[in-house]
């Protein structure tokens, strides 16, 4: 029963994490004319934001199992 309670906090606190990354202010900072590897910088952050609480949520659900 704890273990189902730390898993549920750990993800409330990574959709906390994701509103904040998705949040205006922080995508304003990236809102430029730059470009990493040929894509807009805003894109390049999107995505990688995106792919960063994709891998924690794995690794919060794949814990928990064990």
């Amino acid at each position: 029963m704890a273990n189902r309670t730390l898993r549920a906090q750990r993800l409330v606190a990574l959709f906390m994490l994701g509103c904040l990354l998705f949040s205006y202010p922080l995508l304003a900072l990236f809102d430029s004319d730059d470009r990493v590897f040929g894509i807009p910088l805003l894109f390049a952050y999107l995505f990688a934001a995106w792919a960063l609480l994709i891998v924690l949520m794995m690794l919060v659900i794949e814990r928990s199992n064990r």
